[in-house]
């Protein structure tokens, strides 16, 4: 193996998938917008909020409960901290897993102050027992607790301050239907446009203090998925490679040099993509594949595969599920530059 080849294998490792790490969730806190005019993308989404917000503030009431729905890394965060910025409220977080037992989320409820803004992440992670919580919370601003047990048990009611409840989720559909229903507004995040993400990154430049070209710009939007958290994360890697290689401006060719180190295609592929194709266009071609198998085959575990990988192989149409097990597309024997086998598919 050659030096550069080891380079790259120690730098690829999980360079653009959407799950973040937690210091990488602290770095991408000074990159969010802070208020709806600054937040990019979401066109329709952006303007129901506008409008939903500024009800409220006109009635000076608390908003309606909102849930925000979409693949990880486009802006759900961002928003639910965009909603207590306009409201002016409070803002706390906290995630489904967080919240194991009723108590936890009892306790979090009756610290809120009148008009916070409460975000709870993952909110299909809840657990049954804590959206039983959540119902009379929502809907009558009550929380009933259990005190003791046994036949001395007894229920006593805390009445709870104005608040509203925001809920971000990547599975709309593992939302339990009563849950679901009690949000007064739930929005869905789509993948963005590469103009769009060409914004994102000129706007995060300027936040890191970086002199970006708009077709540098625009190299990084296209290999991002349709995702700003990997367009701000190809940002700094290209930031870093230009740091270590001298270069005070990322122009398309600093750009170009460093996401092909780093092992980023034109497609926005990382290792692993490649790996999967390759196994579905040559190992494997011409022949349905199991998830399982292809997991083993490519060293990592099949949900892995299912949740982080082959979403965006399935949207870019170089994979297909069938009811026997993945195919790859003509466009992956292409893109790969694979003949395709005699009596194959194509």
């Amino acid at each position: 193996m050659s030096k550069r080849e080891i380079d790259l294998e120690q730098l690829v490792d999980h360079v653009v998938t959407p799950e973040a790490s937690e210091l990488e969730r602290r770095a991408e806190v000074s990159l969010r917008p802070s208020t709806l005019s600054d937040f990019v993308g979401q066109r329709d989404l952006v303007g129901h909020l506008q409008v939903v917000l500024g009800s409220a503030r006109a009635r000076n009431q608390c908003c309606d409960h909102l849930l925000f729905a979409g693949p990880p890394g486009l802006g759900k965060t961002s928003l639910a901290s965009i909603v207590a910025a306009e409201m002016g409220s409070g803002f706390r977080v906290t995630s489904g897993p967080v919240l194991s037992r009723p108590g936890d989320l009892a306790a979090l409820l009756t610290d809120l102050q009148d008009g916070d803004v409460l975000f709870i992440d993952e909110l299909h992670r809840l657990p049954r027992a804590v959206e039983e919580v959540l119902y009379p919370a929502m809907e009558d601003l009550r929380l009933d607790v259990m005190i003791g047990r046994g036949p001395s048990a007894r229920s006593i009611r805390l009445d709870l301050p104005n608040f509203t409840l925001v809920g971000a989720t990547t599975r709309t559909g593992l939302v339990a239907a009563p849950l679901r229903d009690r949000f007064g507004f739930i929005g869905q995040l789509d993948l963005y446009e590469v103009d769009e993400l060409t914004l994102i990154a000129q706007r995060s430049a300027g936040l890191l203090n970086v002199a970006l070209d708009p077709q540098a710009a625009a190299i990084i939007a296209s290999r991002s998925r349709g995702t700003p958290r990997i367009a701000n994360r190809l940002l700094r890697r290209v930031r870093d490679y230009a740091s270590v290689k001298g270069h005070e401006k990322l122009n398309a060719q600093v750009a170009t040099d460093a996401l092909l180190l780093f092992g980023i295609d034109e497609f926005g592929l990382d290792k692993i993509d490649r790996r999967i194709l390759t196994l579905l266009c040559d190992q494997f071609a011409a022949q349905p594949v199991g998830l399982t198998t292809l997991a083993h085959a490519c060293g990592e575990e099949p949900f892995t595969i299912e949740d982080a990988y082959e979403p965006y192989l399935l949207r870019a149409g170089l994979m297909v599920r069938t009811p026997r097990g993945r195919v790859a597309t003509e466009r992956a024997y292409e893109h790969l530059g694979i003949q395709p086998k005699t009596g194959g598919l194509f």
